[in-house]
C-alpha cells in the first residue's frame, strides 16, 4: 500500500481513538466526582434539616418544608413510648426506610432518608458507560468501513496512473462494485483501453509514414533527375534552338509541378494525421453543451474581470456530438481570452434555415482583415499573437470538426470586435 497514506490514515486513527479516551477520562472523572459526593450527600441534607429544626425551635406546629431536598423523605416527631416493637405497631417498625433520630431542643426528630439514590448513581454511571463503549465501537466500525471501502481501494488505483503515463498499457483494471470508486475504476480502464488503441494506430501510421516517405523519396527521384539532366544540358549550351530550348523548359516545369504535387501530399499528411477528428454521430440538446460552457467560463473569466454575456435562446436538438461541440466552443472561448482586451466576451444565438448560429463576440480585436482568411488554416498564427503561445491549431481543428458534423465556423471584424460563428444543424 501507499505508505504515506497508510500513515496518514493510521495518525488520523490515533488522533480519533485519543480525542475519545480524553472524553471518556473527562466523563469517568465527572461521574467518579458525583458518585463520590453522593455517597455523603444524606448526611449533609440530615445537617441541614437539624439546622433548619434548631432556626425554628420553639415555633409552635412547625414542620419543615422537605421539598427542596433529594435525600429527605420524611421528618416528624420521634415518641418511642408510642411504638410497641412486641406487635409492630407504629410507624417506627413498618417503615424501610433508613432514619436517624436527632435532640433539637429537647425534642426529638426522627428524620427519614432515601438509601435508593446511591444506587440511581450506579445504575446512571453504568449506562453512561455503556453508551461510551457503543460509540467508541461504531467509531472503530466506521474507520474500519473507510479503510476497506476507500483506503484499500485507493492503493489499488495510486500506482495506476503512473503506469499509463509510463506505457504499460497491457494489464487491465480490476472492476469493482463500490459506489466510492467503481466509476472512477471503470473510467481508468476506458482510459487504458483507448490509450492502448492509440499506440496501435500510432505505430500503425508511423509505419504508413515510413512506407509513404520511401515511396515518395522514390517518385521524387525521377523528376528530379530530369530537372537537373534538363539545367545540365541547357548549362552546357547543348540546345540552341529556341523552339527546343521552350520545350525543356516546360519539361522542367512540368517536372517541377510533380514534385511540388508531392510536397503537398507530405504537407496534407502531416498536418491531418495526428489530428483526431473523429466525430460521433447523434443528437442533443444545445443546453447541454451551453450549460457545461457557462459553468466553466462564469468562474474562470470573472476571476480576471471579464464581463460574460449569454443572451437568452431557446433549446433546440442538435445533431451531431455534443462534446466535440464543446471542444469548438472552448477554443473559441480561449481564443477570445488570448486575443481580446479582456473587457466583454458576448454570446448571442440567432436562425437560418435549419441551423442554430452561437456567435462568439470579444472586444479589443487587433486582427486585420486581410488576415481573417487565414485563422482557419493549420498553422497559422496572426500577426497579434505577440508574444503569446499556441500552435496555429484551434481555430483549424473548429473547422475540421464542424465540418464533420455538416456545420460550419466562420469569423467577422464587427466595429473593433471579433466575432466568432458557430453554425450547427438542428435536428
Amino acid at each position: 500500500m501507499n505508505n504515506s497514506v497508510l500513515r496518514a490514515y493510521a495518525r488520523l486513527c490515533i488522533s480519533i481513538f485519543v480525542v475519545l479516551l480524553l472524553i471518556i477520562v473527562a466523563v469517568e472523572f465527572v461521574m467518579f466526582k458525583s458518585s463520590r459526593e453522593g455517597i455523603d450527600i444524606y448526611k449533609v441534607e440530615v445537617g441541614r434539616v437539624e439546622n433548619e429544626l434548631r432556626a425554628h425551635a420553639g415555633t409552635p406546629g412547625y414542620e419543615p418544608d422537605i421539598s427542596a431536598y433529594e435525600t429527605i423523605l420524611r421528618v416528624e416527631r420521634y415518641e418511642p413510648e408510642s411504638m410497641n416493637p412486641e406487635d409492630g405497631s407504629g410507624d417506627f417498625f413498618n417503615s424501610d426506610n433508613a432514619y436517624v433520630v436527632r435532640d433539637v431542643a429537647g425534642t426529638l426528630w426522627r428524620i427519614d432518608y432515601d438509601t435508593n439514590v446511591d444506587s440511581e448513581r450506579v445504575y446512571m454511571f453504568i449506562v453512561v458507560n455503556l453508551v461510551t463503549a457503543g460509540v467508541v465501537l461504531a467509531v472503530a466500525v466506521v474507520l474500519l468501513y473507510i479503510y476497506f471501502a476507500i483506503i484499500r481501494n485507493f492503493h489499488r488505483l495510486s500506482d495506476y496512473p503512473f503506469e499509463l503515463a509510463k506505457g504499460n498499457l497491457v494489464t487491465p483494471m480490476k472492476a469493482e462494485k463500490t459506489r466510492y470508486f467503481g466509476r472512477f475504476l471503470w473510467g481508468l480502464d476506458m482510459l487504458r483501453e483507448k490509450l492502448e488503441a492509440e499506440k496501435v494506430e500510432n505505430l500503425e501510421l508511423q509505419k504508413e509514414k515510413n512506407v509513404f516517405l520511401l515511396s515518395l523519396s522514390h517518385d521524387i527521384k525521377t523528376p528530379l533527375s530530369a530537372i537537373k539532366l534538363y539545367s545540365a544540358a541547357l548549362r552546357k549550351n547543348l540546345y540552341t534552338d529556341e523552339d527546343k530550348i521552350r520545350e525543356v523548359a516546360e519539361k522542367i516545369d512540368e517536372n517541377a509541378g510533380e514534385i511540388e504535387n508531392y510536397v503537398a501530399k507530405v504537407i496534407s499528411a502531416s498536418g491531418d494525421d495526428f489530428l483526431n477528428f473523429d466525430v460521433r454521430e447523434g443528437e442533443f440538446y444545445l443546453s447541454e453543451a451551453l450549460d457545461s460552457i457557462r459553468s466553466y467560463y462564469s468562474d474562470k473569466l470573472a476571476a480576471i474581470g471579464t464581463k460574460l454575456t449569454f443572451n437568452d435562446c431557446t433549446d433546440v436538438l442538435i445533431k451531431g456530438d455534443r462534446d466535440r461541440l464543446i471542444e469548438v466552443l472552448q477554443n473559441i472561448f480561449e481564443n477570445a481570452i488570448k486575443y481580446g482586451d479582456g473587457r466583454e466576451i458576448d454570446v448571442s444565438f440567432s436562425d437560418e434555415e435549419g441551423a442554430r448560429l452561437i456567435s462568439v463576440k470579444n472586444t479589443g480585436c487587433t486582427l486585420s482583415e486581410e488576415e481573417l482568411g487565414h485563422i482557419f488554416d493549420s498553422f497559422y498564427r496572426g500577426s497579434n499573437v505577440g508574444s503569446r503561445g499556441g500552435s496555429g491549431l484551434g481555430l483549424y481543428i473548429c473547422k475540421k470538426l464542424m465540418a464533420r458534423m455538416k456545420g460550419d465556423v466562420f469569423a467577422q471584424i464587427l466595429d473593433g470586435e471579433m466575432q466568432v460563428t458557430v453554425v450547427c444543424c438542428k435536428r
